[in-house]
């Protein structure tokens, strides 16, 4: 089941699981957003 998360930035990320979903947003907090990380709950509360 696919899941999809909307960074505070706008940017939109949609996974075909949770693990992918929590994957993908974790490279993109490191990729732009260096200091901020979320933990898997985090983004699974999050996500939609």
């Amino acid at each position: 089941m696919k899941r999809n998360i909307t960074c505070p930035c706008g940017e939109h990320i949609t996974g075909q699981d949770e693990d992918d979903l929590v994957a993908k947003t974790q490279q993109h907090l490191k990729e732009n957003h260096p200091g901020h990380d979320y933990s898997r709950d985090e983004i699974l509360f999050m996500a939609y």
